[in-house]
């Protein structure tokens, strides 16, 4: 982590205040004095403000079941913010680990560790997100199997990776993808000539949605989800 955040996930310091405090001198990593914010603090050092040791706040991880008509932001914008929805202290330091669009509902993960954000949504690591998928038309075989197989994207030079389909309904489907595009659940089935009504993701990786709409609680993240 870096020197500022770590100050900053210490402290009750603003973010200019932080820097502050590290251009003076003030911050020592294993009793070396370090001015650079951007230094890299590992689990077992040790960090002082002057005589005072530091103790990073513990890392925190929420699921929030998002309506429609909020934005995957840290501020409102055309539509509200999500973060209107969790009042918790401390609330700058949090970001969203893999956004929605403002009409689709359903999981959103929120937390202030950001490698964890990392894992769950760097293209490499192919975490697995399923949506619950309402279609203006009945899905095919034909449309099944391309999907499974993976469709080319307009705008795209690759195929899409296999996803995973589960009939619902005739109109209905849960689909499991590993990639995280620009609006691609909503482009993969436009590619296979059909149109999305309405979209809820239910889950990311083992994390499946357990709480109302609008609501949201803290989660335990394990070692395989971590």
């Amino acid at each position: 982590m870096r020197l500022d955040k770590y100050v900053s996930k210490s402290t009750v310091l603003t973010a200019a205040q932080v820097l502050e405090v590290i251009a003076r001198g003030e911050i020592s990593v294993n009793d070396s004095v370090t001015d650079d914010p951007s230094y890299q603090v590992h689990k077992n050092n040790t960090v002082h403000w002057l005589d005072t040791r530091l103790e990073c706040r513990p890392f925190r991880y929420i699921m929030l079941n998002k309506p429609p008509n909020m934005i995957c932001s840290n501020i409102d914008e055309h539509y509200p913010s999500v973060f209107n929805l969790v009042d918790i202290p401390h609330q700058h330091e949090l970001h969203i680990a893999g956004r929605l669009d403002a009409d689709t509902t359903g999981l959103v993960l929120i937390t202030d560790d950001g490698s964890w954000s990392y894992r769950l949504t760097h293209p490499d690591n192919h975490c697995p997100k399923v949506y619950r998928v309402c279609l203006a038309k009945p899905i095919s075989d034909d449309m099944i199997m391309r999907l499974e197989k993976g469709v080319l994207l307009q705008g795209e030079s690759a195929p899409t990776l296999p996803a995973a389909i589960d009939v619902v309904g005739a109109n209905e489907v849960l689909l499991t993808i590993t990639q995280g595009k620009f609006h691609q659940v909503k482009r993969m089935f436009a590619a296979v000539g059909n149109r999305v009504k309405a979209l809820h993701r239910e889950a990311i990786g083992e994390i499946n949605l357990d709480v109302e709409v609008g609501q949201w609680r803290y989660i335990s993240v394990n070692d395989n989800q971590h």
